[in-house]
């Protein structure tokens, strides 16, 4: 990490790397990237305090081109690495960043236990409904009847994984959805998550005009359907009901207490083991 004047403000930029971003022209990572960057200067941290995690994928640049404590994993175990990192030093902000192919193929179950668990982290999903990194097959988000891909020219077939019923289902403590091209509300919803205590999940709709142009129309579908959250579990359940995907917003903010560090030299190693039982 690149050392910064002690008195200096933070600004945005103190927060990425000199590494310049190599995604294709339109992607909205770069947007992602920045939006994670000014959220860490409102939220008023140092370098030091923060720690991102990333799995494999064009999100897996992440670590390349911020300028914090960062870890790039293997695929899909990005969480379980900042579950394990926010356990044994709770002091520091971790946050895991991934796509929808990391996060909820390979990692899919440790997404699951993830939210089950309530470790206080941030996960943040770019979630572009395709591979994009081994260019262009379908992802576990893509819809049934996309047939541009080569792999699936008549469509993957299967019904698009569904990550926010998922997450509230297996116990997520802060659930939302926001859009790349809107970046002072996903800027908000970053700090608003990090803030909640527990795990939280936003799941960002990222996309990916190389291998699916169609999503330039993102912009004139999203809309704030999430205007209000809620902490009633079955509240949140019933709009999503109604949700076809492109309601943004808060959904749930949860009240579940997150899991607790046992205080250094009263480590209870029995009890961390059946907090993390199946």
């Amino acid at each position: 990490m690149n050392e910064s004047s002690p008195t200096a403000p933070l600004k945005a930029n103190d927060f990425k790397s000199a590494n310049k971003p190599m995604w294709c022209l339109g992607c909205g990572d770069y947007a992602v990237l920045g939006a994670v960057a000014k959220s860490l200067v409102e939220l008023g941290v140092k370098h030091e305090d923060v720690a991102i995690i990333t799995g494999i994928g064009c999100s897996g640049r992440f670590t390349t081109h911020t300028n914090v404590y960062a870890y790039h994993g293997v695929h899909g175990r990005a969480l379980a690495v900042a579950t394990g990192l926010k356990v044994v030093r709770p002091d520091l902000m971790v946050m895991a960043v991934g796509g929808d192919g990391d996060g909820f193929a390979i990692g899919g179950n440790h997404f699951i236990h993830a939210c089950r668990r309530n470790v206080d982290m941030t996960y943040i999903v770019m979630d572009n409904q395709v591979y994009g990194m081994t260019k262009g097959q379908a992802s576990p988000t893509t819809a049934a009847d996309w047939t541009d891909s080569k792999l699936t020219p008549e469509g993957p077939g299967a019904a698009p994984y569904q990550a926010l019923p998922v997450a509230l289902s297996t116990g997520a403590n802060f659930i939302a959805r926001a859009f790349a091209g809107n970046p002072k509300e996903l800027i908000r919803i970053i700090v608003e998550a990090v803030r909640h205590p527990g795990f939280s999940f936003v799941d960002v709709l990222c996309p990916c005009v190389a291998f699916q142009p169609e999503q330039w129309g993102w912009k004139e579908i999203v809309r704030p359907g999430f205007e209000e959250p809620t902490a009633d579990a079955a509240e949140a359940g019933r709009k999503l009901l109604d949700d076809d995907g492109f309601n943004l917003g808060v959904l749930f903010k949860g009240d579940r207490a997150p899991f607790q560090v046992p205080a250094k030299g009263e480590c209870d190693i029995a009890g961390i083991r059946r907090q993390f039982a199946p």
